[in-house]
């Protein structure tokens, strides 16, 4: 028996036990209006969620062609309008997740207005957004479940039998829009309790991924830009445990823990490690500073110095009060920074890289598996990046050693319309296509998201919307170009009134009163142009 018809007969076990008082109340209703509410709370979301990313991780594990994608979003609307399109085109949100972007928070939900990706919006924002997002999700349950009920009822009127059965096997086997977010924490927010009260509350709102970056909080950049400051990894383990108690004090035992590290562009520490004994994680942090070796006599006043093997080293201090990295040392530090959070609590890896190169991720995996055999990262297929520059030189670079003549190429101007249609773009665009299995396949990488991809289509297609609406297309734009398409192709939206809930708003009413309900969706409702 299904956990549907279980409600049904324990709402009828509990209306005989009230008598008259409920007559008018139907088992069956309650029966929906349960199904379509089956989330709870947000904790409920994180335990469901995180079963599943585990679950996920499992399997990549055992088949790297099993990665896991997403696409970051910024409104909830966004998020379930992209959850219905992957069940109607795929299926299934099988694999599916949603990313929610600390730089869309900045940009786009801050009281301030548009902010850049510094952690200067407010915090608060970030829980808020989660628990929209899955409002929003959890109301695309209800509304397609409010569809297949409507159906049930028809085919019951009509007598089909066969149509009753196919649509009860439908709502017994609903697969929820419901799926993991990996939330955006970024450097914390401040201190590690401040991290830890933040996550307590991403956690309630429904959040099973908690990802943080090991920059310096009130000193924080994006991954993109320059001036990135690192911490060392003992500050940065702070904020991991903060996040793992938050999990654990939450209930979510499995929560997931994503640790990025922003090495390899960033130059800068604000701090020296402590450093106990030579080789500890202190000394090696401090190894890849930019020193110079001095005596007692060179020492000036308020120079900071580090002593090792012998010698006294005067690391390079800028007029901020930051300390210099050697440079050629990124990649270096990014292998020291995963392996540590590794071994130190965290469950994925997250590197920001300045270019999607599938080899240049797979030389810093292979070193951290070298440890961590099942090291595993979440990259970041950035809008921040020019793909098709960056694979038409990488295609170029590819036909040069394979001896082809590309003489015909200007490698420094390969973004040239001019280049389209030739067989180096045409090779630069198969891998593009291929870069998410190839990198899953060579670079370990078990989930690939795009952070801010709905920032830009949001303005894109508002861009093309209005130049024709406002020149000398007028209403055409609007109706060749956005609900002519919502008709053709299927997209829910066309009956916009029935997206908000107007149906489900109406099916209640009839729950509650019957006959007597006033509805909104009869033979007048002008979204019946739409059948």
């Amino acid at each position: 028996m299904t956990a549907f018809q279980n409600d049904i007969e324990a709402v009828e076990a509990l209306k005989a036990e009230h008598g008259a008082s409920w007559d008018r109340i139907n088992p069956e209703h309650v029966a929906r209006m349960r199904a379509q509410n089956r989330f709870k709370t947000g904790l409920e979301i994180a335990q469901y969620t995180a079963d599943i990313m585990r679950r996920d991780m499992e399997e990549y594990d055992a088949d790297s062609s099993v990665y896991t994608q997403s696409l970051g979003v910024w409104h909830g609307f966004i998020g379930q309008q992209k959850l219905i399109s992957i069940k109607k085109h795929l299926k299934t949100t099988n694999k599916r997740y949603l990313y929610l972007s600390g730089w869309m928070v900045a940009a786009l939900r801050s009281e301030f207005g548009p902010l850049p990706d510094q952690s200067m919006h407010e915090k608060t924002s970030v829980p808020a957004l989660i628990e929209e997002l899955y409002t929003f999700l959890r109301q695309a349950d209800a509304r397609e479940l409010d569809l297949l009920f409507t159906q049930l009822d028809e085919a019951r009127v009509a007598g089909d039998e066969t149509a009753v059965e196919f649509i009860q096997s439908q709502i017994d086997n609903f697969e929820t829009h419901v799926v993991p977010i990996i939330a955006d924490i970024d450097a914390g927010f401040g201190n590690p309790e401040a991290t830890y009260l933040l996550a307590k509350k991403m956690i309630e709102a429904g959040a099973c991924a908690l990802q943080v970056e090991n920059q310096v909080s009130d000193e924080k950049q994006c991954g993109h830009q320059d001036g990135k400051v690192t911490v060392p990894h003992e500050d940065f383990i702070a904020k991991i445990n903060a996040i793992r108690y938050a999990f654990l004090e939450m209930g979510i035992d499995n929560g997931v823990i994503v640790s990025r590290t922003d090495s390899l562009g960033a130059g800068l520490t604000q701090k020296l490690a402590v450093s106990h004994t030579p080789g500890d994680l202190g000394d090696q942090y401090n190894s890849y500073l930019d020193v110079e070796e001095i005596s007692e006599s060179d020492l000036g006043n308020g120079d900071v110095v580090i002593k090792r093997d012998g010698k006294l080293l005067r690391p390079k201090r800028l007029a901020s009060n930051l300390f210099q990295f050697r440079p050629g040392t990124g990649e270096d530090r990014c292998v020291l920074d995963s392996i540590t959070s590794l071994k130190n609590g965290a469950d994925l890896l997250w590197i920001e890289t300045e270019k999607p190169h599938v080899e240049q991720i797979a030389g810093m995996v292979d070193r951290i598996r070298e440890v961590i055999p099942n090291a595993k990262l979440v990259y970041n297929n950035s809008p921040s990046f020019n793909w098709t520059l960056s694979f038409r030189q990488q295609a170029y670079d590819l036909l040069a050693e394979q001896g082809a003549d590309v003489s015909a190429y200007d490698r420094d101007k390969l973004m040239s319309v001019d280049y389209d249609g030739t067989e180096l773009a045409q090779l630069a665009d198969e891998k593009i296509r291929t870069f998410q299995s190839e990198g899953s396949a060579r670079a370990g990488i078990f989930h690939h998201l795009i952070t801010l991809p709905t920032y830009h289509t949001a303005a894109l297609s508002t861009d093309n919307l209005a130049k024709g609406y406002f020149g000398d297309e007028g209403m055409l734009t609007y109706v060749r170009d956005v609900q002519r398409q919502e008709i053709r192709q299927g997209i829910a939206t066309v009956k916009h009134q029935n997206m908000a809930g107007s149906d489900i708003g109406d099916n209640h009413k009839e729950y509650f009163a019957g006959d007597a309900a006033l509805k909104a969706g009869g033979k007048d409702n002008t979204m019946n142009q739409f059948n």
